[in-house]
């Protein structure tokens, strides 16, 4: 009998990868405004189809979103945009944890430039298809997709200088697995730019399902238990900064949700 921690992952695989598969086959989504997490973390208006990019847009600039393939901008279902601030550098090897559809893999590329690596991760196969076919369309060779949970790494200790996130970690179950997998993976002076979503208060929001664990929801927690579980991780130099986007201020005014995007850095000494 599966898990409650599994039923949580299952559910996220199953409605991301719905969500990869109508932007494969450029599909229009009929969206039930009673439900959010038909979409993920995204907002009602940015449910999927090839033109959807109302979502990304208010997450990216015009310039980082021009000449990214359309399926990547559709798929985009952050809350945040966490290579604007990363400071990535040439020749820096990033990883990206619950990657999508590419996009920020895509940016990340552009500045760490030919001598860097990026490496997407993803437990999703339609997710790391769709991935696959944008990084061919831009005829990129310093992006890699590859398939694992973020709870059990599929990559070497010491490997990687950033890893980058974007609305991911607040989906995990088990977030202490993810911190801790993270600093293995780091090398020493390394550094995490994630976005994620947290709750504005102790109790955390009163919605627990895993439906509400798919949009974002029921899995944020506030900013003390974060950091907590950072520092318990081996992480030092840690910042919380609002990042609050406008589809999202709607959540932080309803009790059931009490949520907002924030932006965490914090580094492997």
């Amino acid at each position: 009998m599966a898990t409650e921690q599994e039923k949580i992952k299952d559910l996220v695989k199953e409605r991301y990868g719905a969500r990869a598969e109508r932007v494969i086959n450029l599909a229009p989504v009929e969206h039930d405004h009673s439900n959010d997490s038909n979409c993920g973390c995204s907002t009602d208006s940015a449910c999927c189809g090839i033109e959807d990019n109302d979502h990304a847009m208010q997450l990216y600039s015009e310039g980082q979103l021009a000449g990214l393939p359309a399926e990547s901008v559709a798929a985009s279902a952050g809350c945040g945009n966490p290579t604007a601030l990363a400071g990535l550098q040439a020749g820096e090897r990033v990883l990206d944890l619950g990657s999508g559809g590419g996009i920020d893999c895509f940016l990340a590329s552009q500045q760490v430039g030919p001598t860097g690596q990026v490496t997407g991760l993803d437990m999703t196969p339609s997710m790391l298809e769709l991935a696959r076919a944008n990084k061919a369309k831009l005829g990129i060779e310093n992006v890699e997709f590859v398939q694992g949970e973020m709870e059990k790494m599929p990559i070497p200790d010491s490997s990687v200088d950033v890893i980058i996130s974007n609305c991911v970690v607040c989906l995990s179950p088990d977030k202490d697995a993810v911190f801790s997998e993270s600093f293995r993976v780091l090398s020493p002076g390394g550094r995490i730019h994630l976005s994620d979503v947290m709750a504005l208060t102790d109790e955390g929001p009163s919605v627990s399902s895993p439906e509400d664990w798919v949009s974002c929801t029921a899995g944020a927690e506030h900013v003390d238990v974060y950091r907590d579980r950072l520092v318990r991780a081996g992480f030092t130099d840690i910042e919380f900064t609002s990042e609050q986007a406008d589809y999202m201020k709607d959540r932080a005014e309803r009790p059931a949700t009490n949520t907002a995007g924030y932006k965490v850095v914090a580094h492997k000494p």
